[in-house]
């Protein structure tokens, strides 16, 4: 069942997170279906998979899993998307990314994304602050990130009237992660969380990247950055009691995806039925869900959404 992201919002406020994930194809979608969630769909994954495609398949997997309850979020839209995906009837909630414009520019954007998303039921994201890293076609240098200002978030939501809020708390875009002991700037989630009590927070950038994905990944032949870092998703938790109520994930499917296809053609290198590997992606990527889900606290509220939602 398709509901609003407010409502999962109104539920989950301060007690747990929601997990957010990235979807471009059918395997992924068939192995989300495990707890309350949000389907994301990029405007990059409407490009690649064609928005309809999508859409289509959401519908047929919801119909073999009747009892899954989840919304449908476009994630880091520019202006054009957001009403295409608000005048399609078939999302819950969109983005408007506008955050890499002056302060004034990003509040009109949002306003007028706003206007047009209440006027047919949909709530609205928007993103304050910059995260570094790599998301759809923006790329920002980690030394150009720009932590959320508490005071600019409460006057941001005030004049654009947003329904969330993204926040750069010390996450980063895409798998080349930070190197270093950073991490969340709890310090901020609070002042933030002061600043909008009761408002929902939202988390981008917000993969593990797991160092036992990354070396298994180049074992079978990749050259990722062994490096590479994410978010401690043991963290998730304590984020979410400040008011994070939405978490992003996207670039740990990726790695999952990537090390089990990588790990099967090695060591099939007769294969050519990408369907084999593909069943074995399903089944990993519930896996994965089922793991973030529990990191979020998430895990096992199914029934107590459905009941609130009924």
């Amino acid at each position: 069942m398709i509901v609003t992201t407010a409502q999962l919002f109104k539920i989950a406020y301060r007690k747990y997170a929601v997990g957010a994930y990235n979807i471009n194809n059918m395997e992924q979608a068939l192995g989300l279906f495990q707890a309350p969630f949000i389907i994301q769909l990029s405007k990059g994954a409407r490009k690649y998979a064609n928005a309809r495609v999508l859409e289509a398949i959401i519908r047929a997997v919801e119909s073999e899993y009747p009892e899954a309850i989840f919304a449908v979020h476009l994630d880091h839209g520019d202006e054009q998307t957001c009403y295409d995906c608000i005048d399609s009837g078939f999302y819950s909630s969109v983005m408007i990314d506008a955050a890499h414009e002056p302060f004034a520019e990003n509040v009109a954007t949002a306003r007028r994304v706003v206007e047009r998303a209440h006027a047919r039921g949909l709530s609205v994201e928007s993103e304050l602050g910059m995260l570094g890293g790599v998301e759809e076609d923006i790329k920002v240098d980690e030394k150009h990130a720009m932590l959320t200002d508490p005071d600019e978030a409460k006057a941001f939501v005030e004049q654009s009237g947003c329904d969330s809020l993204a926040v750069a708390i010390g996450t980063s875009h895409g798998a080349y992660k930070f190197s270093g002991s950073q991490g969340l700037h709890f310090d901020r989630i609070t002042a933030i969380q002061a600043a909008l009590p009761g408002f929902p927070l939202v988390m981008h950038g917000s993969s593990s990247v797991p160092q036992s994905e990354v070396e298994r990944i180049n074992a079978a032949g990749g050259a990722l950055n062994p490096n590479a870092k994410g978010v401690d998703d043991n963290q998730f938790a304590r984020a979410a009691k400040l008011g994070v109520t939405k978490v992003n994930i996207d670039t740990d499917g990726r790695l999952v995806w990537t090390r089990v296809h990588r790990e099967f053609f090695r060591d099939h290198p007769e294969g050519f039925d990408f369907r084999t590997p593909g069943k074995e992606y399903v089944k990993a990527y519930a896996e994965f869900i089922v793991d973030k889900s529990r990191k979020l606290g998430s895990a096992g509220t199914l029934d107590q959404v459905r009941a609130a939602v009924s």
